[in-house]
Formats: structure tokens, C-alpha cells, sequence
């Protein structure tokens, strides 16, 4: 085993500098473990384009690897072992870990896996990580798909928090991989589900992604024809899964009375919105976020890829070796993209 590993870390707007660190062996309950893959996230997306600047930045949370090594407690992984890394910190005594909540931690996005830089880490060679953040994957699924657990546990999170019954019209709004994974898990709940999109190539994406009703936004008032579609009630559910104010807007004129609407987006910049509160009031409609995923969630997303439950293959627009990042980077902010795989 060689005593360095390298790092990639966002430096500066469009800079990617790659630092070496030095490996050391687990103890207690930490685990060593080879990264095959690591996908870019918007919000590595967002740190290499300069929309947000926090520098240095070692990116990279939707990771999956090998185990490589383990510390004497550990106990549920050992050497060999494929796993996806739950990256996102909870420090397991604040208020909102100790009553499940703990994508609410109030050090969530605070990480610092490799020594001295700030950040998840997961584009490099190696990371050492508590066991607990480990979670086993079928040792035949293709560690790309392992990689993309994170995302797909945000959405299992999303899907949970609308509470969709079985013959619910769900509406998405937005079909990036966010929005091609709430297709497919509101498809398995049962549900009738009507995509919003302006992209042609999206919307036949989301097609075979399962979706039932396909609506073109650019061409036709996507609110009126949700309500047609409805008898005029609107929707049960409404997932607003793209980072545009006036889509959260249309969400909630979308939906109907007792309905649900979950703003997945992060909304960058975030500009405020009329709300009608008296609508509000007497619908009963529930307005609501979804946000990062729950331990349990992580569990059910490495169980629908590892049981083959869910198929990510659309969702990966290309592989990328770890020596190209820089053009891995670039893929990924083109819009056209969905996610973009580095391979270590």
C-alpha cells in the first residue's frame, strides 16, 4: 500500500488542484476505504463555477468503494466489502439527531475527512470514515450505481416526507436526476405521475423512466393542463425538484385542496415568492421541504439499488478517469448532463 493518496480540491472559480496525502492505517472504529467512484453534485457544481466560494474544497459526497482495511471495533464490515459512504455529517447529540431528525444536525455540511481541508472529500484515492457512515452494497452491482446512493436517498427522503397514497396524481416538476428518481419511487407507491419539462430530451427521458402524463411547459400552461388532467381538483402532489423561484410558485397553484407540495429544490439565489395564506388555509393544503436524507433513508436507497429495485443506468452520462477531472467538471455543468461518474 503506498503511504500517499491524492486529493482533488476546488481551489478557486474553475481551478482543481490535486494534493497528496499521506495514508494512514484504521484504529477503533474508523475503516479505510479505496474510492472507485465518486459522481458531481450541483453543490460541487456550484463551488467549481463560483456561484458558491468556499476555499479550499475538497468536493466529491456521492461516494462508493471497497473496504480496504478496518479498525479493531469494527464489527459489520471487513476487508473486500463494497460500500457507499453516507457523507453528510450528524453529530448524533443535538437536538434534531436525537429526535430523528439528523439531516437537520446542526453541523450538517461541516466535514473534514481529509486532514486539514475542508469538505466530504470524495474525490480522492482513499478515505479514512467512521464505519457507522458505511453501507454495504451487492458485491455485483457496478460501483458507478453504488455512487449514485446519496442522491437517491435524498429522494427517498422527499418521496416520504409527501406521503403519497396509491392512485395519487403526482406531479414533477423538472426532470434532471432528481427529478427522474421521484418518477420512479412515486411509480413504485402507486402512484399516477405527470412530469413538467421544457427539454424535449428530458421529457422522453422521463418517459422511460416510467412517467405516465408528459406536459412541455414552453408550449402549454403546465398549471391549466395539471387541472384538466385532475377534473379540476389539481394535484395530490407536486415535487418542485428544479432551483427556479416561479416553479415553487407554479407548484402551489398546481396542487389541490389536502394536496402536498415539497420544495426538493435548493433555490440559488433564493427569491421570495407571493403566497396566498388564506388558500392555504382553506385547503389544507401542506407546503413542505425535503432536505438531505435520514439514516433510515440511506438504508432504503442502498437496498433499492443493491435489490435492483430502482435502475440508475439512464442517469449516468459518463465515466470519467480521476486524471480528467477537470473535464469531468466541465461535463457536469452542462446542463444537458445528468450526473457525471469520476473514476478513481
Amino acid at each position: 500500500m503506498n503511504s500517499k493518496y491524492k486529493v482533488a480540491v476546488i481551489a478557486g472559480e474553475k481551478k482543481i488542484e490535486v494534493v497528496e496525502k499521506t495514508l494512514k492505517q484504521p484504529e477503533g472504529n474508523q475503516v479505510l476505504v479505496k474510492i472507485d467512484s465518486c459522481a458531481i453534485c450541483t453543490l460541487e457544481q456550484r463551488m467549481y463555477n463560483g456561484v458558491m466560494k468556499r476555499y479550499p474544497f475538497a468536493g466529491g459526497h456521492e461516494a462508493a468503494g471497497t473496504v480496504v482495511a478496518v479498525g479493531g471495533s469494527v464489527r459489520n464490515l471487513k476487508e473486500g466489502d463494497k460500500v457507499a459512504a453516507r457523507l453528510l455529517t450528524s453529530c448524533g447529540e443535538c437536538y434534531y439527531c436525537r429526535s430523528g431528525h439528523e439531516n437537520q444536525c446542526v453541523i450538517s455540511f461541516k466535514a473534514d475527512i481529509h486532514e486539514g481541508i475542508g469538505g466530504p472529500g470524495g474525490f480522492a484515492e482513499y478515505m479514512m470514515v467512521d464505519a457507522k457512515t458505511l453501507y454495504k452494497m451487492a458485491d455485483d452491482l457496478d460501483m458507478s450505481y453504488a455512487a449514485l446512493s446519496e442522491p437517491l436517498a435524498c429522494c427517498v427522503h422527499s418521496i416520504n416526507n409527501a406521503k403519497i397514497e396509491l392512485g395519487n396524481d403526482v406531479v414533477v416538476i423538472g426532470n434532471g436526476i432528481m427529478g427522474a428518481f421521484h418518477i420512479q419511487l412515486a411509480k413504485l407507491r402507486g402512484a399516477r405521475v405527470i412530469v413538467c419539462e421544457v427539454d424535449e430530451a428530458r421529457l422522453e427521458s422521463a418517459k422511460k423512466m416510467g412517467a405516465d402524463i408528459l406536459i412541455n411547459s414552453k408550449e402549454v400552461n403546465a398549471i391549466q393542463k395539471v387541472k384538466e388532467l385532475t377534473e379540476g381538483r389539481g394535484a395530490d402532489v407536486v415535487f418542485c425538484t428544479a432551483a427556479i423561484s416561479q416553479l415553487a410558485a407554479d407548484s402551489i397553484q398546481m396542487v389541490g385542496k389536502l394536496g402536498r407540495v415539497v420544495m426538493y429544490s435548493s433555490f440559488h439565489p433564493d427569491k421570495p415568492i407571493e403566497l396566498n395564506v388564506n388558500s392555504v388555509h382553506s385547503t389544507e393544503m401542506n407546503i413542505t421541504g425535503a432536505v438531505n436524507a435520514n439514516t433510515r433513508d440511506f438504508l432504503v436507497a442502498t437496498r433499492l439499488l443493491s435489490n435492483r429495485i430502482i435502475d440508475p443506468s439512464l442517469l449516468v452520462s459518463e465515466i470519467v478517469p480521476f486524471e480528467k477531472i477537470e473535464y469531468a467538471f466541465e461535463r457536469a455543468i452542462d446542463p444537458k448532463t445528468y450526473r457525471i461518474i469520476v473514476k478513481m
